[in-house]
């Protein structure tokens, strides 16, 4: 475990100032805060207005990242016949039918990414214990049950992630690494806000982006402009 001083994350978060940063600025100050050394992760953390317990207002959905995570995914695809082929052939990493969901039902894990084709989810249905608390059970909704798996290996491969917001009203989505250059950062974190605003319930009434924090593994919360980011979005 990273052992962290206590004066280096008091002295990061001198550095933050209780005001709202344009995302550009606070990409910058979150590389300036940076103290331990491992490549942290830098996540968003968007506070929402809807309430989970209704289904009506679960906010889901995938985004594709301009610049990636910054880190190799590797993709399982559960499928049959011609899709086995088509699937190692788009750069899969692991490619099978029932061989590969009694592997994951016998605790395989060693994986970031499931894709099934809807012949297969018979199957592959079985593994919503195993997979769902990974949030990585396949779904059509985020484009990961499909017969276009070419294309769905593609898009993950090019840094596609999946948003949900969580059971106190928030998206929490990872747009890069510490090591990123900040405009890459900022580039990202705009796709992740575009993305969560346009996944907007109907049934979500009254203010739908409450608050905005960009944060790293270790590093302080920078507390996030609102209303760039919805122009932004709007514009994207």
């Amino acid at each position: 475990m990273t052992k962290v001083s206590g004066k280096h994350v008091e002295n990061a978060r001198k550095k933050v100032e209780a005001r709202p940063y344009k995302l550009a600025e606070a990409t910058e100050l979150i590389k300036q805060t940076h103290h331990t050394k491992f490549n942290e992760t830098v996540e968003l953390a968007i506070n929402l207005g809807v309430d989970p317990k209704h289904s009506d207002q679960v906010v889901r959905g995938t985004v594709v990242l301009p610049h990636g995570l910054g880190k190799a995914v590797r993709v399982l695809v559960i499928a049959s016949g011609e899709k086995v082929r088509e699937a190692q052939e788009a750069g899969a990493d692991f490619v099978g039918g029932e061989d590969m969901v009694a592997k994951i039902m016998g605790g395989w894990t060693d994986y970031d990414a499931v894709i099934a084709t809807p012949d297969m989810m018979k199957s592959a249905g079985k593994l919503g214990k195993v997979l769902g608390p990974r949030g990585l059970m396949p779904n059509p909704k985020t484009g990961t049950v499909t017969f276009e798996v070419a294309k769905a290996i593609k898009e993950t491969k090019a840094g596609k992630v999946e948003f949900r917001v969580d059971k106190a009203g928030i998206v929490h989505c990872a747009i890069g690494k510490i090591q990123f250059a900040a405009a890459n950062l900022a580039e990202n974190g705009h796709a992740v806000i575009a993305a969560v605003i346009k996944a907007k319930p109907a049934a979500a009434k009254g203010k739908y982006v409450k608050k905005i924090t960009l944060t790293s593994t270790m590093g302080p919360g920078i507390n996030i402009d609102l209303a760039e980011s919805e122009l932004l979005a709007a514009a994207a």
